[in-house]
């Protein structure tokens, strides 16, 4: 009977120990449950790399017909002279039959991708011009003048470029793309103009990816077409060279980039005209950056008027994935990346007022304070929109010289950079439009111009071959 007392007399506190263990446990599994949860949401198909999704099995990609879609081919009579801006004297000399013929032995073997609205001015010297140092294969996304038939007809017959137009089918696809269940790009996600666009870019990226791999491609890079990759410090003037030469265990390359300064309000073919370029402060002595400060920023806000991070190359292996528009990632490792120490990226930054005009033309946000808030990232880019809505030609020439040039207001300041080494004059990759001698050896150096690979170039209405 004493024993059956004992028993009921402490059976409450064992009840009450056993409900403290139970809790315990329940908030010791509460955590464990949400992060497996969250795991399965971020992987969704485990440790498969995802890109696997994008699986062509031999068929082309969405946007990847033979010709632009319907609802873009509006005229196709128009003359090659109007595309190429001058009936007289083009923007590039064509020449047929005249080839490197090295594509299929170079390494490695390079590949560059972009999303442009761009017209055939600004993209033919770049292609060509990446082509000399070294690059292979180009994936071009397309939108607006790019698009348009008579443009996209002579890029498609550019040996090594690949146009992807922006079709609804296109759209479909990347709407299943694992990135809108990611939180590193969120913050971007269903906001207009430069938030769009940097969407668009990273999708366009992962897409990218599949396809150089399927290319056999070794490295993979993107560019906008107001950029020129500047590979100086190579044995040569070689991309090629500077890319054989990294290390076989780093997996990604840092080009600091280096932003123009227009010398006059006049500009029309930046690639040709345009050769100031404020350095990137990672190829300045720490010194001569705040020394100089300043100076270089003219007022500004910021030491470059837009981004300052650079842009990167990536080895093509597994897993590999789009960080933004300006680096690269791994979904199950931190890459080994290297900073280059010379060669950089020339951004040609608001040349000619049409690079305004352009970018209030693609954003419907209204030319006030408030609203290009929620449009633009940058505060320069914000201000260069609303002169683009409500200035003149005049009034972007005022830009130009307060804003973008160093010497059209303050003569001596452009000597003063110079001689602290925080500006330089790039004589390498400007594009001559007229070619005073063309080298067509092997190797991609520059005897008095820059040596093109040209292709034969088949105008819609056939006005124009060769």
């Amino acid at each position: 009977m004493a024993g059956l007392y004992t028993s009921l007399r402490h059976s409450p506190s064992s009840s009450h120990h056993s409900f403290t263990s139970r809790l315990l446990f329940l908030l010791l599994l509460l955590p464990l449950t949400l992060a497996v949860f969250a795991f399965v949401l971020q992987w969704r198909g485990g440790l498969n790399d995802p890109t696997t999704l994008w699986s062509l099995d031999n068929k082309k990609f969405p946007g990847m017909g033979s010709s632009p879609p319907k609802n873009l081919a509006r005229s196709s009579n128009s003359d090659c002279s109007q595309i190429l801006g001058r009936s007289s004297s083009p923007s590039f000399p064509y020449f047929r039959d005249w080839k490197f013929n090295y594509d299929s032995d170079l390494k490695p073997k390079i590949c560059i991708t972009t999303s442009t609205s761009a017209g055939l001015e600004q993209i033919l010297p770049w292609i060509f011009y990446h082509k000399v140092i070294g690059v292979t294969t180009f994936f071009l996304f397309v939108e607006g003048k790019a698009a348009s038939p008579t443009v996209s007809k002579i890029l498609e017959s550019i040996p090594g470029v690949k146009v992807i137009y922006r079709t609804r089918e296109l759209e479909e696809q990347q709407a299943k793309s694992r990135i809108w269940n990611e939180h590193w790009l969120s913050s971007f996600f269903y906001k207009p103009c430069n938030y769009e666009l940097f969407v668009k870019q990273t999708l366009n990226m992962e897409m990218a990816i599949v396809m150089a791999r399927d290319a056999g491609m070794d490295w993979i890079i993107h560019l906008d077409t107001d950029e020129l990759l500047h590979p100086a410090g190579a044995r040569e003037y070689s991309l090629t060279q500077l890319l054989l030469d990294v290390p076989g265990n780093v997996d990604m390359v840092i080009f600091p980039n280096y932003e123009s300064s227009v010398e006059r309000d006049d500009i029309k073919e930046p690639f040709s005209e345009v050769s100031m370029f404020k350095k990137n402060y990672d190829h300045l002595p720490r010194d001569t950056y705040f020394a100089m400060y300043k100076e270089s920023t003219r007022g500004n806000p910021n030491y470059f008027l837009t981004y300052g991070n650079g842009k990167s190359a990536a080895r093509i292996q597994d897993h590999l994935r789009p960080n933004g528009a300006h680096r690269w990632h791994n979904y199950i490792k931190a890459p080994k990346e290297i900073k280059l120490e010379e060669a950089a990226v020339l951004h040609y930054t608001y040349t000619k007022f049409s690079d305004l005009t352009s970018r209030r033309d693609r954003c419907g946000c209204k030319p006030a304070k408030d609203d290009v808030k929620r449009c633009f990232m940058l505060e320069f880019d914000r201000a260069a929109f609303i002169i683009a809505s409500t200035a003149t030609g005049g009034q972007y020439a005022k830009l130009v010289a307060v804003n973008l040039s160093y010497g059209l207001t303050k003569p001596l300041t452009p000597m003063k950079l110079s001689e602290a080494s925080l500006t330089q004059h790039n004589a390498h990759p400007m594009i001559p439009y007229t070619l005073p001698t063309i080298s067509t050896g092997h190797s991609s150096r520059f005897e008095g111009g820059l040596a093109f690979q040209l292709c034969d170039c088949v105008c819609p209405d056939n006005s124009l071959k060769g």
